[in-house]
C-alpha cells in the first residue's frame, strides 16, 4: 500500500508500506479521506518527540472496513474513530471520560496513522458514521470533536448566558474555526477571531459572518471579552487571552504550540478568572459531532480543501508557510 511517511523533520514521502496486519479486536480500514492536524504540523516540524521519524502520521480519518477479527464490525461499512486508543477500565474511562484515560495510546503516534490507504485500528474506538456521509465530512469529525468539547466545558463555567458574553477566539485553524462555526449557532452575537493569516481572516468573514482581525496589528483591548478560547497555545496567544479576558470570565486553552510559557497568575486570582485547559473529547462528543456534521450544523464547509495523498508533503508545506486559505485541508489516499 502507498503511505506518506514522516522521514525527518520538514519530510514527508510516499512509500510502500505492507498492509497492516489483522489483530485480534481490530479491523482494518480502507482510509476514504483523512485531515491534516496541527498536531502533524507539530510533529512534521520536528517539536513532537513522542512523534519519531519513519512513523505514518494522521488520525482525523474516515474509511469502509476490509477485514474485520470484531464481531459486529463488518466488512463494507464505513466509520471514523476516536484516535486514542483508550483501556475502557481505569477510573477515568469508566466515568465517561476516556480522553483522560491512564493508559492511552494515540493512532498517528504510538502506532501507525492514516496517511495510508489502509490502517488498523482496535473496533472499539470505531464511531459509525451514515452511509452516505461524504468522506470529506466524516473525517472532520475529530477536529470539530475538539471544539465541541472545549464548548461543552466552558458553557458550564460562564455566568451569563453565551449570548450575553462578548467572545474571542483566538486562532483561525481549524479548531478555532469549528469552534467560531459553533459559537455562532449557539447564539454568540459578539465574536471576534484574530488570526495572523490574512487568507484564512477573509475565509472566517465570509464563512463565520464575525469580525476578524490581525492582532500583530490590531491585539485585543484590555478586558475587552468575557470569554477567550485560545486555539493557538503560543506564548503571545496566552498573553492576548489574558490582557483580553475581563474581571470573572471564562478562559478556555485548547492549543498546544508552546509546551510552556508563563501566565499572569497575579490576574488570575484578583480578577477571579475562570483558566480551564482541554484535551480532545470523549467518545460521547464524537458521536454527537457526527449527528451535527450529519445535520449541516456547522454550514457547508467550503473553506475546506481537498487535496490527494500524493499531494500530501506539499500541503504541509503550503500549511507552514501560510500559503492557503483553508483552516482544514485533507487527503484522499
Amino acid at each position: 500500500m502507498k503511505a506518506l511517511v514522516y522521514t525527518q523533520p520538514g519530510e514527508l514521502q510516499l512509500q510502500e508500506r505492507p498492509q497492516p496486519p489483522l489483530q485480534p479486536g481490530e479491523v482494518v480500514l480502507q482510509i476514504e479521506a483523512v485531515g491534516i492536524c496541527g498536531s502533524d504540523m507539530h510533529a512534521w516540524h520536528g517539536h513532537d518527540p513522542r512523534r519519531q521519524p519513519g512513523l505514518v502520521l494522521g488520525h482525523e480519518f474516515a474509511g469502509r472496513i476490509v477485514e474485520s477479527a470484531a464481531p459486529g464490525f463488518a466488512a463494507g461499512t464505513r466509520w471514523t474513530g476516536n484516535p486514542l486508543i483508550t483501556c475502557g477500565t481505569c477510573s477515568y474511562c469508566v466515568q465517561g471520560r476516556n480522553n483522560l484515560c491512564a493508559n492511552r495510546s494515540m493512532v498517528g503516534m504510538t502506532r501507525p496513522g492514516a496517511y495510508a490507504e489502509y490502517m488498523s485500528i482496535p473496533a472499539a474506538s470505531l464511531v459509525a458514521i451514515p452511509p452516505a456521509m461524504p468522506a470529506l465530512t466524516a473525517a472532520l469529525t475529530e477536529p470539530a470533536a475538539t471544539a465541541w468539547h472545549a464548548l461543552n466545558l466552558s458553557m458550564r463555567a460562564l455566568v451569563r448566558p453565551l449570548h450575553e458574553c462578548s467572545v474571542l477566539v483566538i486562532g483561525g485553524g481549524a479548531i478555532g474555526m469549528f469552534a467560531a462555526l459553533l459559537l455562532r449557532r449557539l447564539g454568540a452575537r459578539r465574536l471576534c477571531v484574530t488570526e495572523t493569516n490574512e487568507r484564512r481572516r477573509a475565509s472566517i468573514e465570509r464563512h463565520v459572518g464575525c469580525e476578524s482581525a490581525d492582532p500583530r496589528s490590531a491585539p485585543p483591548a484590555e478586558a475587552s471579552h468575557d470569554f477567550v478560547i485560545d486555539a493557538v497555545g503560543s506564548k503571545a496567544t496566552r498573553q492576548d487571552a489574558f490582557r483580553a479576558i475581563r474581571p470573572g470570565g471564562v478562559i478556555m486553552h485548547v492549543g498546544l504550540q508552546d509546551w510552556a510559557s508563563e501566565i499572569d497568575m497575579r490576574k488570575l486570582t484578583l480578577a477571579e478568572i475562570t483558566l480551564l485547559g482541554t484535551y480532545t473529547y470523549t467518545t460521547a462528543d464524537l458521536r454527537a459531532t457526527v449527528v451535527a456534521l450529519d445535520d449541516g450544523l456547522f454550514g457547508d464547509l467550503a473553506w475546506v480543501e481537498q487535496r490527494t495523498l500524493a499531494e500530501g508533503p506539499q500541503a504541509f508545506v503550503d500549511l507552514d508557510r501560510g500559503a492557503s486559505a483553508a483552516a482544514k485541508i485533507v487527503l484522499v489516499p
